[in-house]
């Protein structure tokens, strides 16, 4: 059986996206100021996931600003 998904795990401090057709990622900020994803606020120290649906995700913007975030997604 071959394995297709592939897991990225990554810290960013700079604005992004994740892309189109991922199918699982969590993103928290591990930083010390607010940080927007998907145009909604996140807190230093809370996270948000993405769970498994059945199918790939559009693409989510993200910035951490001034902040940093730890991603991890299923490609």
């Amino acid at each position: 059986m071959n394995i297709l998904a592939e897991v990225n795990e990554i810290d960013v401090d700079k604005a992004g996206e994740l892309k189109e057709g991922f199918l699982v990622a969590s993103i928290k900020n591990v930083g010390l100021e607010e940080a927007t994803v998907n145009g909604v606020a996140l807190e230093p120290g809370e996270a948000k996931g993405y769970p498994f649906v059945g199918k790939g995700y559009k693409k989510i913007a993200y910035d951490p600003n001034r902040s940093t975030l730890r991603i991890m997604q299923i490609l």
